[in-house]
């Protein structure tokens, strides 16, 4: 049976801040006594398969439906999740994890050794079609597995016991214990994925064992989740329902907001940045962000096959007038692929950086005609982005520039996000494309693997096997000042070869009612709702 739940609770985590009451901004047919958050959430999940996820907006709702053998504070410091402890080999190869005796699935099952197992061997396995399959790389066997060349079950991944993990890893990596509260590392409820299959993820049939679980998902609205009882940590949560809202729309999520419907923003439009520092200043919550705003050229097909064209184009962006007055606020002009801010690593640039306004202008000139273009035979180009009036400003933008200083031609295409995914997967069918990355685990490397020639998230079709051995050297690199110095050797190949247009480095912004308590931005952007509590009576 599920412990009793307490509808107030007197003691908080350390990490979480104040205590909370009830939410009665919308959906009224809630429990009089029921606490209830409305969180906006960007645009429609593709999926809350944890193993296939591979959106923002999805990843949020599934650190509030699943755990793994860690996960973070609200600062978003690493700490045991499903996991209470664990030991590594004094080599750095071998971590074995004890999990929580009182860890259960939603529906009661308990949370066995044996379902991380499981869900680790998901994600590799080339069935499962995981674009994140590759980030499980530093374990035993993962690269061989993901080919092809082993079988699922050679993941260096095993149970002891019922309640016992050991997890070999193919050298010593940094960040592994970060990487471990990512959702391609999440358990899976082995019952429910045979019963159901591909429809497992779906409101009555997904089994999680997060804090809450899956009720209900109305497309293009919202996604409902409720206390999971049986979370080992249940007593110290405090918001019995979650709503997820599908706010693709930045000003209507903001209109939202101010309407009292939401109590947390995803987004909101830049446009209003400096209103709302004069009306909603203590709403306001920003801080540096390690993620990367960019387009990605189609490397593989005529005109972005040549690299002189799409250095051309890169080097007349003014990410510096873009970031201060198209999106201003607070974001930094990018001239690198790794955002400032991440563990252990300064990033590097364009070598071009250190040229004046007129000879940048002068040699991106130069390679456009050498390229085969000119005022007489304009570059004629398509730029997609997913529907958001801050990528249109910004894709504006763009094109004014290349049509300004390089006679470009641009038409922009806007696509619902779940689309311009879905044409992402073919190259024939775009040329440029607006992107971004947010890092999985705080280590350059998780920046830095996407552009490996066969990894599932490199959608630009850049390809260099130096690059790949800098990459492979790195991960098998003990020494930490070493393996920093491939990275950064890495980083210039990559630059070097343009396959994409670096705009900005992200700052996270978010509106939070005051009555939301708890908050506290961090450099991952991860919110999880369990370190939130609603106290409407402190406002």
């Amino acid at each position: 049976m599920p412990r009793h739940r307490n509808l107030i609770i007197s003691v908080c985590l350390a990490a979480l801040a104040a205590c909370g009451g009830q939410n009665e901004s919308a959906f009224e047919d809630e429990p009089d006594a029921a606490v209830v958050l409305h969180r906006g959430n960007g645009g429609e999940p593709d999926t809350l398969d944890p193993h296939r996820n591979e959106e923002s907006s999805g990843a949020e709702i599934l650190r509030d439906l699943f755990e793994g053998l860690t996960t973070e504070t609200v600062d978003a410091r690493i700490v045991p999740g499903s996991a209470e402890s664990w030991v590594s080999s004094d080599d750095g190869l071998v971590y074995t994890f004890s999990l929580r005796p009182e860890a259960r699935w939603s529906n009661g099952d308990p949370l066995l050794a044996d379902d991380f197992v499981a869900g680790l061997r998901r994600t590799v396995d080339p069935n499962t079609a995981s674009t994140y399959a590759q980030i499980l790389y530093p374990i035993e066997n993962a690269q061989a597995v993901v080919t092809g060349r082993l079988p699922p079950t050679a993941l260096g991944v095993r149970a002891l016991d019922a309640r016992t993990l050991e997890i070999r890893l193919a050298a010593p990596t940094p960040y592994i214990l970060g990487l471990l509260a990512h959702s391609s590392t999440y358990p899976i409820h082995r019952a429910s994925l045979a019963e159901h299959g591909s429809r497992f993820p779906r409101p009555g049939n997904l089994i999680s064992n997060g804090a809450y679980r899956l009720t209900e998902w109305v497309v293009q609205s919202h996604i409902k989740l409720e206390r999971n009882d049986y979370y080992w940590n249940n007593e110290q949560v405090q918001i019995d329902t979650v709503y997820y809202h599908a706010t693709e729309d930045v000003d209507a999520e903001l209109r939202r907001y101010r309407a009292g419907e939401l109590d947390f923003t995803f987004r909101f439009p830049v446009s209003q940045y400096q209103w709302i520092l004069e009306n909603l200043p203590g709403e306001l919550h920003t801080e540096p962000y390690i993620s990367t705003y960019f387009y990605g050229f189609d490397t593989t097909e005529p005109p972005f096959d040549d690299p002189r064209l799409r250095q051309a184009l890169s080097m007349v962006v003014d990410r510096q007038r873009i970031a201060r007055d198209v999106v201003g606020a607070g974001q930094l002009p990018a001239f690198g692929l790794v955002p400032p801010g991440v563990a252990n690593y300064q990033g590097v640039s364009y070598t071009w950086t250190t040229l004046d306004t007129q000879a940048r202008l002068a040699e991106a000139r130069r390679l456009y005609a050498a390229a085969g273009y000119s005022p007489a035979n304009p570059l004629s180009v398509e730029i997609r982005y997913n529907t958001s009036e801050n990528h249109q400003r910004i894709a504006i933008a763009v094109a004014s520039m290349w049509k300004e200083h390089l006679g470009v031609d641009a038409r922009l295409i806007n696509q619902e996000w779940k689309v311009m995914l879905q044409t992402r997967q073919d190259t024939s069918a775009w040329q440029v494309m607006r992107y971004g990355w947010i890092g999985d685990y705080n280590d350059a490397f998780t920046f830095l693997e996407i552009f490996q020639s066969t990894h599932g998230q490199n959608f630009t079709g850049f390809a260099d096997s130096r690059y790949d051995e800098l990459l492979a050297a790195a991960a098998r690199q003990p020494d930490l000042e070493r393996r920093t110095e491939l990275m950064r050797l890495a980083e210039q190949r990559v630059l070097d070869a343009y396959p994409i247009v670096p705009v900005y480095f992200y700052t996270n912004k978010h509106l939070v009612k005051p009555y939301v308590r708890g908050f506290r931005a961090n450099i991952m952007d991860h919110n999880y709702s369990r370190h939130f509590r609603i106290e409407r009576n402190s406002q």
